[in-house]
């Protein structure tokens, strides 16, 4: 059954394990922190990340990984893949209305399908917990492969804005993205995702 969209149905996501062929999705802990700050601090990975800031230490990871045990804004998941942590998924709720999804690899882990297998399953978890129309997104318009993830998830070109990065301490023009439930509905079958309590 749908949810609504107000924040204490979010806490559901803090039990909630996603499981995929490869991967497996996780609400983040302070055990996770090292792993995080040695992964977001790449230059690559903030510049196309809007919020990450450069260099990013373990400090950042600890507020990080507080803040959303604390805040109701995100539903965030650590992306594991055979008991490494290889990332960030999540969809940002600061407004309810428009959900965003974003999401952030290691370096090394580029190019391997992950962010695709990764983000369909948040978009599945998203679509069936929670009573949303869309989602949108955005990539750089300098980050191709940030796009042709998006594409491959259904997600529809809608414009570009200009949109702040706090690594580069600068706007930058990202193309902007938009996921109807109907096209989600229609693309469902593009691989089994599995959700388990904790």
């Amino acid at each position: 059954m749908l949810q609504d969209i107000p924040t204490p149905t979010l806490r559901k996501a803090d039990r909630c394990v996603l499981e995929t062929e490869r991967l497996m999705l996780r609400r983040p802990t302070l055990a996770d922190v090292k792993a995080i700050a040695r992964l977001a601090n790449d230059r690559r990975i903030a510049e196309n990340a809007r919020r990450l800031p450069h260099p990013y230490s373990q400090d950042h990871a600890v507020d990080f990984v507080r803040g959303i045990a604390s805040d109701n804004r995100e539903t965030v998941f650590l992306i594991e893949n055979n008991h490494a942590p290889i990332g960030m998924v999540g969809i940002d709720w600061r407004e309810p209305e428009t959900p965003e999804l974003g999401y952030w690899l290691g370096v090394e882990y580029w190019g391997q399908g992950f962010a695709t297998e990764a983000a369909r399953a948040v978009i599945d978890f998203t679509f069936e917990e929670f009573d949303v129309e869309h989602l949108i997104s955005g990539a750089r318009v300098a980050n191709p492969s940030s796009r042709n993830i998006l594409e491959k998830c259904g997600f529809q070109w809608s414009g570009v804005e200009l949109h702040r990065f706090e690594a580069l301490g600068s706007s930058t023009p990202v193309d902007c993205f938009r996921l109807s439930r109907g096209v989600w509905a229609s693309l469902k079958n593009w691989g089994n995702s599995t959700r388990r309590e904790r």
